[in-house]
């Protein structure tokens, strides 16, 4: 599959910035142009045609959303996801009628971010298959979160998903400093040693990285941050 052609709408210099990082740092994308205004994004729309837009919604005088209508009835092959810190339920009730792949509330954490390009990647190729679709194929592009994605892998024995799932969202907000196994088995609910079990599969699988931290006193003490 080709590359994925991002085209990133956002005023504030600094955010693009990072957005166009985080996007670059996602296999199988690239950005092809940044716009810092809706008249921009119009043009470069129009030029470019990227198979996505990452808009943002407030801008000085025009609305994001007026711009996703505009998208939505001249470039069908074109897709959006809103990142914004809107939080009302009015815009968010406009994105999901204007047909907006994802709605990621900003600060973005490049978790989440990554996630999301990942399934709109996934997506993609689903769509680019031959043939007749299953049930399976409809769920996982009407609603991907409620089906397993068909190349998840088996999890290990020990490992369950779900509780797999409770101990990576503690990574949703980790500290600078990252968490130990003590302090993931508070959060999560169970036993340190446990913990530790699910951290370690997570670094096995590169979703973690592990370091021994040294404090002023005492022996070190691993913490898990993620990648």
């Amino acid at each position: 599959m080709d590359m994925i052609q991002v085209l990133i709408v956002e005023d504030d210099v600094k955010i693009a910035e990072i957005h166009r990082r985080f996007t670059e740092k996602v296999e199988g994308f690239e950005v092809v142009g940044v716009a810092n205004s809706i008249d921009e994004a119009r043009d470069l729309v129009e030029v470019l045609q990227p198979a996505l837009v990452l808009l943002d919604i407030y801008f000085p005088n025009e609305s994001g959303i007026d711009l996703l209508w505009e998208i939505r009835a001249k470039y069908r092959n074109t897709d959006l996801i809103l990142i914004t810190a809107a939080k009302e339920m009015e815009p968010l009730q406009e994105a999901i009628r204007g047909g907006a792949f994802d709605y990621i509330i900003k600060p973005a954490l490049f978790s989440r971010f990554q996630d999301t390009l990942q399934r709109f990647r996934q997506a993609r190729l689903r769509l680019a298959a031959q043939g007749s679709v299953a049930q399976q194929d409809v769920d996982q592009l009407l609603n991907p979160r409620s089906v397993a994605p068909l190349d998840r892998p088996q999890l290990p024995k020990g490992i369950d998903a779900i509780t797999l799932d409770k101990v990576k969202k503690v990574f949703s907000a980790p500290p600078a400093n990252g968490w130990s196994a003590d302090e993931v088995g508070r959060q999560v609910g169970m036993s340190r040693s446990s913990a530790r079990r699910y951290l370690e599969y997570l670094v096995d699988v590169d979703w973690l990285s592990a370091d021994l931290l040294y404090g002023t006193v005492g022996r070190p003490e691993r913490k898990y941050f993620r990648l």
